[in-house]
């Protein structure tokens, strides 16, 4: 949650992970004599046309093989190998404005708060190139916003996974990104989502803490890693089961988060054997038939997760600040439906 500064990489639900076939492949081989060595030093002069914080920010979204295999970790040990690099193609530079829907829940001049809809991509990317979040706060909030926090995603200071609904902050001022991304960075944000998830975790409330880092064997994907990654920290509660109490079908369970790595709740919650129901990532086993058949009729074609709380103090006033915002139509529709089992 998209070399991105931690603010940006940390805050979210994240960064949606990159494809599998963008960019531009670049191949080295690395021989014997180099092996050894810090990776990422003896990979630069290598890719001559790449810095070298550039490298390690495309070693650390997954964008190295060595023969094949993924490589995460620019601080390990180089082995002789051919090393692949898949560069994706820029940004847009400059974002244009686009009049598209915003549901505004807060504004003034120094930031707004939206409920974001499933299916829009917080900023423009590859695959992505317009029809996003920035596209639409540029329109709205014309030259305010632009150039703040920088011209391909001004204003923003943390993300949503393009599928997952709800509340968002985004800056207008200098001060406010400034400000917004410190409490962002020190974890000084009230943050609450809901998913609705296959069968219920256990224990009923709990604090999972793990090291969340690109997958080693998908790089499209994040994993619970035994070493390297991020420290993770969900707080979690079943608010209520859906089917028999002894093994639920489903569960509404409420995420509140300490850390905010990239698809950080989808990775906890199949961690427990509970992943959000109609994950295409993370689901892994489909749920009961009768689950199947509510999310069919509910027109969930995503993943059950909702941004629905986000608290903190205005970064130029002082004022405290809360949004709560209810389940989104597929959401709420499906909830109603396990109700009845």
């Amino acid at each position: 949650m998209d070399g991105v500064d931690e603010t940006l990489d940390d805050d979210i639900l994240g960064a949606d992970a990159p494809e599998a076939d963008d960019g531009e492949r670049l191949a080295a081989d690395l021989t014997e004599s180099l092996a050894g060595q810090r990776l990422d030093k003896v990979l630069a002069p290598l890719f001559p046309d790449i810095s070298r914080a550039r490298l390690q920010a495309l070693i650390g979204e997954g964008r190295l093989t060595l023969d094949g295999q993924p490589v995460t970790d620019a601080s390990r040990k180089a082995k002789a190998g051919t090393y692949t690099l898949t560069v994706p193609p820029p940004a847009p530079a400059d974002p244009e404005a686009q009049a598209l829907p915003l549901a505004i829940l807060y504004e003034d001049a120094h930031l707004i708060v939206v409920d974001k809809a499933a299916g829009m991509a917080v900023h423009p990317g590859p695959g992505t190139p317009d029809g996003t979040l920035v596209n639409a706060l540029l329109h709205h909030c014309g030259d305010s916003l632009s150039g703040v926090g920088g011209v391909a995603r001004p204003g923003i200071v943390h993300r949503l996974d393009k599928d997952t609904s709800g509340v968002m902050v985004a800056a207008k001022s200098d001060v406010a990104h400034q400000g917004l991304s410190k409490l962002f960075s020190t974890h000084d944000i009230d943050r609450l989502y809901v998913a609705l998830t296959r069968g219920a975790p256990s224990p009923a409330a709990d604090t999972i803490e793990t090291q969340i880092g690109r997958s080693p064997g998908d790089r499209k994907k994040m994993a619970v890693l035994r070493s390297g990654g991020r420290t993770a920290i969900t707080h979690y509660r079943v608010e209520a089961v859906f089917g028999p109490q002894d093994k639920p079908l489903a569960a509404r369970v409420a995420c509140r988060l300490e850390t905010g790595r990239t698809h950080q709740i989808r990775v906890h919650m199949a961690s427990k054997g509970s992943p959000c129901l109609a994950d295409p990532v993370y689901g892994a086993s489909q749920p009961a038939q009768a689950v199947r058949e509510m999310i069919a009729a509910a027109g969930l074609k995503r993943q059950a997760l909702h941004a629905a709380v986000l608290g903190f103090v205005h970064p130029v006033t002082g004022e405290t600040l809360r949004f709560e915002t209810p389940l989104p139509a597929d959401m709420a529709a499906l909830q109603a439906d396990l109700e009845t089992l």
